[in-house]
């Protein structure tokens, strides 16, 4: 398996606060599921997880906010808050951390309507981060493709240098395989993976990023595109 540990660091701009944040609200709150068994557990889930059904019938739309909160397992969890640490914080110290909220959970319900799009009468909850974190991917893509991300290769333990437009470039290539697959007898909703989720929130990520490396070019060069490459971390 092969995991982002780091990348390219962005030097100066804004506190990315809410990137940390939200690790940590991810985190605690998973801690908290934790203490859930049985059915306490599965009507947590229903009641604060996005099911596409009542979405549709405008009911609980508050749980197109929650669910990015819930996840359904460590590996869940580790995965997505991973690639939260690696990739958001460049982003919210280039856009500040007011437009990094709007941002983020704007990547979330795009995500969630791409999804529901669909799954329209799908009974079964949404849980995760996982597009809104697709939003920042897509976004990085496009602000910064000649970012080096540094993964970790788990099957030799060694650390790799590769740049963002591949590793990024093979992530949505895999998210798209799988999503158009899911379209077949193996549907989405069985599989247990919101494909188009992550692919709708990639979509409004890289539109949202070409708009700020327009707009913020000047901050994009300054803090980031500078003659002494920044560190990898």
């Amino acid at each position: 398996m092969v995991f982002p540990i780091g990348d390219d660091q962005v030097r100066g701009g804004a506190f990315p606060m809410f990137s940390y944040a939200f690790i940590a609200i991810n985190v605690l709150v998973f801690l908290f599921q934790l203490t859930l068994v049985g059915e306490d557990l599965n009507k947590f889930i229903l009641e604060y997880g996005s099911i596409p059904k009542e979405t549709m019938h405008r009911q609980d739309l508050f749980t197109l906010f929650t669910s990015m909160f819930l996840h359904g397992g460590w590996m869940h969890l580790i995965g997505n808050m991973l690639f939260l640490w690696v990739f958001a914080d460049n982003i919210e110290q280039i856009i500040g951390n007011v437009q990094f909220i709007l941002f983020y959970f704007l990547g979330g319900l795009a995500a969630h309507a791409a999804h529901i799009f669909f799954n329209m009468e799908s009974s079964i909850p949404t849980v995760g981060a996982s597009g809104a974190i697709s939003a920042v991917l897509g976004a990085y893509l496009v602000m910064f493709p000649s970012s080096k991300i540094k993964i970790l290769v788990l099957l030799f333990f060694r650390s790799f240098r590769i740049s963002a437009v591949l590793f990024l470039g093979f992530w949505i290539a895999q998210q798209l395989f799988s999503g158009f697959a899911s379209l077949g007898p193996a549907t989405a909703e069985t599989a247990g993976v919101a494909w188009w989720a992550h692919i709708g929130g990639f979509a409004f990520g890289v539109l949202a990023g070409f708009f700020y490396k327009t707009a913020m070019k000047d901050k994009i060069d300054k803090y980031f595109n500078s003659n002494e490459r920044p560190e990898l971390v």
